[in-house]
């Protein structure tokens, strides 16, 4: 057997994140040569990425990294398969890490991110990869949001004690309001709206929204003269419970988050939400 100690063992799976039994074999087979273990670990382990790539990651984290005078931030979502290893402290760091390297080279999207350099000769898509083998489990970025034009803040919300949040809200402000920035933030994370404004909804939601008060209005026999009014109606509720400055504020219902807005005498640009999985 290799001359080989605890402590190396211990080291080996701080390095790779690597089982036990694993760092035991590895050191084994490399005569306790601490590098050639990782090295033989991490080749095994991107191995495994292939045949990983068809299970479900659906648990996570969500991580965001604000800027010191809030000028700028970052939202970004990293999935796994369990949260046993969503909630382990390498899985986290991997995501941290991630977020560091969007706020530093502002990527314009996600393939832009993937092939961008995170280490000399390492893509993202690479480093991501050997988070995959060395945690064992399919790892996956998909999203990430960036704001760099305003005051901007995040919220971050945890479903469970022992979890890294689940539940990202990043706000962009045309001023500074850091109370306001925070009821926002908390009040997207519980409501989910889709659309800053009425304006944003796209086109083909709205029609597609119009034909089915219509045909509801019909089905319930309301007169033909009654019908535009009954639809514009229905419409005006659907546009108050998807878009954010239609909502009635979390904090206090008879007011809409528009209204909070305006008496603050801030102007929310946009905002971006992310729950881990959805």
């Amino acid at each position: 057997m290799a001359n080989f100690t605890a402590a190396d063992v211990k080291k080996l799976r701080e390095l790779t994140g690597a089982g036990m039994m694993d760092c035991k074999k590895a050191l084994d087979e490399a005569g306790g040569d601490v590098d050639k273990a990782v090295e033989a670990l991490r080749i095994k382990g991107q191995k495994g990425v292939a045949k990983r790539e068809s299970r479900n990651a659906e648990n996570g984290a969500v991580v965001s990294l604000i800027a010191d005078d809030n000028s700028s931030g970052v939202l970004l979502e990293l999935k796994c398969e369990t949260d046993f290893v969503a909630k382990g402290d390498k899985f986290v760091t991997v995501a941290d890490a991630l977020a560091k390297h969007v706020a530093a080279t502002t990527p314009a999207d996600l393939d832009a991110l993937l092939t961008s350099e995170i280490e000399a000769g390492k893509t993202v898509q690479a480093y991501v990869d050997e988070a995959n083998a060395t945690l064992g489990e399919k790892i996956v970025l998909d999203r990430f949001a960036q704001f760099t034009d305003g005051y901007v803040a995040a919220y971050m919300h945890r479903t469970s004690p022992d979890l890294p949040p689940q539940v990202g809200v990043l706000v962009e402000l045309d001023q500074p309001n850091a109370e306001v920035a925070k009821d926002v933030a908390q009040h997207i994370a519980a409501f989910a709206p889709k659309y800053l404004t009425k304006d944003d909804v796209p086109a083909e939601v709205v029609e597609a929204e119009r034909r089915v008060a219509e045909e509801t209005t019909r089905a319930e026999g309301k007169p033909e003269a009654a019908l535009p009014k009954i639809v514009e109606g229905r419409l005006n509720g659907f546009f108050k419970e998807v878009t954010l400055l239609g909502q009635p504020f979390a904090k206090d219902n008879k007011k809409s988050v528009e209204k909070v807005l305006q008496e603050a005498g801030v102007t929310l640009k946009r905002f971006a939400r992310i729950r881990v999985g959805a």
